[in-house]
């Protein structure tokens, strides 16, 4: 069996080497014993699920923080939940360089206490622009696991056992924003929308609280640089601000010179965005149909929750079979994580479809919610795939920033059968992707090699 190179597992893993700090066979986090490792896994993932609870904790209350403030416009009103998701578009640029010059632990721990701060000033929020600022760089904190945790990942997990890792990690970004709604939807009817932050913050005191404390306590640093024989010794070495631009612009590289992470970028994208255009429209759309309380209606969110979670136990249980069946075969290439995400990839748009028409005939709550289950099964297979490309994390939070501000509009004019329709015909166009990627990527990647070089 082939075995990449340390430069082409960071391309294909989003892995980074930190500089002058050097990797040896004992200090390398493979060789960790497996409970520091695990522990390495699942303290990310928890961050990871907390930074994106907060995303749509707030979805529910944002009509009362609209009459609060006499806010009419539907688009501002999505704002005030989407923003969030634009502070993640933002904070991968600062976190991936400071990654690259300081490691991965400061970024982890001045993230949380920058997140808890701003989430205490969305809470004691005076007006909508002082409340859009701190909501959006609580996102821009909110960043860091989302933007390193595969990196961390990656440093642990051997790369034929990081099925199960990468399925647990990838919990954060699907499950967080469809619990958030959950929580926020009883808080907001009985407490207000203020309190959906409060209580966030409680949860923090409690859960993400002991988490920090925990890794501030048994967390290492897995940000370590592989040995080059290969380099010149007389290379000069980088500076800090080399190192910072190289970060800050790797992802756009990436994504101008290699097809294959484009298409794969702008599909996750496209799939994430949409989830969340639906995560803030749910309220109103089973409160208007269907005569929901606000509390009753967050528990519509449930559905898609439901498929997700499937999704992560289908992918957990087969992913490394599947890798290891390639291997047999001689296939070496990490396009072979896509033949899941091109089986499953074709269950969004159905999804669409029932969802759509079975809300606006107005047939049984149940029957949407079982469409939104597709909805969640799909998106998660779509998600997880290129869960570690940096390139992808930007792209889809720009997608779950701004795809929301179109929902209410579109189904105004289009309803909402035709609405989601439109939505599940445009899901169609990437549903060849995968598979095309997975039969030909090989030879794009060669194809970009050769064109623009290594990466």
């Amino acid at each position: 069996m082939d075995t990449p190179t340390p430069k082409e597992q960071s391309l294909e893993e989003g892995e980074h080497v930190l500089p002058d700090q050097e990797k040896t066979e004992d200090s390398s986090p493979l060789r960790w014993p497996q409970s520091k490792r695990i522990g390495h896994v699942v303290l990310v993932s928890i961050l990871t699920l907390v930074m994106n609870l907060s995303s749509t904790i707030f979805a529910p209350g944002s009509k009362f923080f609209a009459e609060e403030f006499g806010i009419t416009n539907p688009s501002l009103k999505s704002l005030t939940v989407s923003i969030y998701m634009l502070g993640l578009v933002c904070g991968p640029l600062i976190v991936a360089p400071m990654s690259e010059l300081y490691g991965r632990l400061i970024p982890y721990h001045v993230s949380n206490l920058i997140f808890f701060g701003f989430t205490i000033g969305c809470a004691k929020a005076t007006g909508t622009g002082m409340f859009l600022a701190f909501r959006f760089l609580a996102g821009c904190a909110g960043s860091a696991p989302l933007t390193i945790g595969g990196g961390t990942i990656a440093d642990v997990i051997p790369k034929e056992q990081r099925g199960v890792a990468m399925g647990m990690f990838s919990l954060g970004p699907t499950l967080g924003p469809s619990l958030g709604p959950i929580i926020g939807g009883f808080v907001a009817q009985y407490k207000g929308w203020r309190w959906t932050f409060w209580v966030l913050l409680i949860l923090l005191n409690q859960q993400h609280g002991s988490i920090a404390i925990t890794c501030l306590i048994f967390m290492r640093e897995t940000f370590t640089k592989p040995l080059q024989p290969s380099q010149p010794t007389n290379t000069a070495p980088q500076t800090p601000t080399q190192i910072f631009l190289r970060a800050l612009l790797t992802p756009l590289t990436l994504l101008l010179h290699h097809p294959a992470a484009l298409l794969t970028s702008l599909s996750v994208a496209y799939a994430f965005g949409l989830t969340f255009l639906l995560l803030t429209t749910f309220s109103s759309v089973f409160q208007s149909q269907y005569g929901f309380s606000l509390g009753i209606s967050s528990l519509c969110y449930l559905g898609m929750g439901t498929g997700m979670l499937l999704a992560v136990t289908i992918f957990s249980l087969t992913s490394d079979k599947l890798q290891s069946w390639h291997y047999r075969r001689g296939f070496h290439e990490p396009e072979n994580r896509l033949a899941l995400m091109a089986v499953f990839c074709p269950v969004l748009p159905v999804g669409y479809f029932w969802y759509g028409w079975s809300v606006e005939k107005g047939t049984h709550w149940i029957v949407p919610i079982i469409g939104t289950a597709f909805i969640g099964l799909g998106t998660l297979f779509t998600l997880v795939t290129a869960s570690a490309l940096a390139a992808n994390t930007i792209l889809r939070s720009v997608a779950a920033g701004l795809l929301p501000l179109a929902g209410t509009p579109l189904y105004d004019q289009l309803g909402l059968g035709w609405g989601n329709s439109l939505l599940g015909f445009l899901a169609v166009l990437f549903v060849p992707v995968p598979w095309l990627l997975y039969r030909y990527g090989r030879r794009l990647r060669a194809w970009s090699e050769e064109r623009y070089g290594d990466l």
